[in-house]
């Protein structure tokens, strides 16, 4: 079924996407503190707000801010990533590298394919920010895919860093699109026909088994890993499998990423945001949503909020 869609209904999918995202990155981000106990989040025991969120709902920010019609402003991005980071939020050491150099004046294309001895980076960024970009292009999945790679090779050279980002593109316009059409998909559906839009690279063949296994949450961290080695080959596919498992139900998409650890964060923030786009943001309980930080005054400002 195909539909128009208008700028401002797509900003309105981009933003709810968005805090599906930042919940699931904030919320998650808690249990990196040893005092919060993950099992306690299937009681829906929750840890004690303010949930401040990272550079994963960060980044996240800076793209809603440069959504517009047409290609994605590769270059605007780059400058609004470089002005706005705060290292503080976790950003790893490459990324904190790259984003200075961009911050004095090194072209993107450059600072990017220096990143990691020249191999560029292979990491969760540009998967970790994709949903809402995803979720603006939900009335095409080849644009979803094509300028999620534009959004990606901002900081991300390496294939299979940016083959991450495409996946979530992807999903989150699956998500969108279903909720628009009032089809949703089958897991298996949905993780193939994001497998159909990802280029060639272990991330694909990653969301290819995901579509595979039907067993619990555990088998799924076993067979596809949990983010523990923070590379999209190991954190996309199994939290795309999570969003595609619990499509209509938030809590329990980020409890499933929370419980089985690894870079909760971030596989909370990539499932949140894909999930978000189907449920909207009637899905997101709302003390969780009040729990999390404000988004940036500045995002607001820009026009995305």
């Amino acid at each position: 079924m195909s539909f128009t869609l208008f700028p401002g209904t797509r900003l309105a999918l981009a933003l709810e996407s968005l805090a599906g995202l930042s919940v699931g990155d904030a919320l998650g981000a808690q249990y990196f503190m040893p005092a919060n106990k993950p099992a306690d989040l299937l009681d829906a025991r929750v840890p004690e707000p303010p949930w401040e969120w990272t550079d994963d709902t960060e980044q996240a920010c800076c793209l809603v801010a440069a959504l517009a019609e047409g290609d994605f402003d590769r270059d605007g991005f780059a400058e609004t990533l470089a002005r706005r980071f705060d290292p503080g939020r976790g950003y790893g050491p490459g990324a904190i590298v790259m984003l200075r150099e961009i911050q004095q004046g090194l072209p993107w294309p450059i600072a990017a394919a220096a990143a990691f001895d020249g191999q560029g980076s292979c990491g969760n960024g540009a998967a970790m920010r994709a949903a809402p970009l995803g979720a603006w292009h939900a009335d095409s999945l080849a644009h979803a895919a094509a300028q999620a790679v534009r959004a990606a090779e901002v900081t991300h050279a390496h294939p299979e860093g940016i083959a991450g980002g495409v996946a979530v593109s992807v999903a989150a316009a699956i998500a969108a699109a279903a909720r628009l059409h009032g089809h949703k998909p089958e897991p298996e559906q949905l993780l193939r026909a994001v497998a159909a839009h990802t280029p060639a690279s272990v991330v694909r063949d990653g969301v290819t088994e995901a579509a595979q296994i039907t067993g619990g949450v555990a088998e799924a961290a076993y067979r596809l890993g949990n983010g523990r080695r923070a590379l999209a080959q190991d954190t996309v596919p199994f939290a795309l499998w999570v969003a595609a498992r619990h499509l209509q139900d938030y809590p329990a998409a980020v409890a499933a990423c929370v419980v089985s650890g690894g870079d909760v964060d971030t596989t909370a923030a990539v499932a949140g945001g894909v999930v978000a786009a189907y449920t909207g943001v009637d899905g997101i309980p709302p003390a969780w949503l009040s729990a999390r930080e404000p988004l940036p005054a500045w995002l607001a400002a820009a026009g995305g909020e």
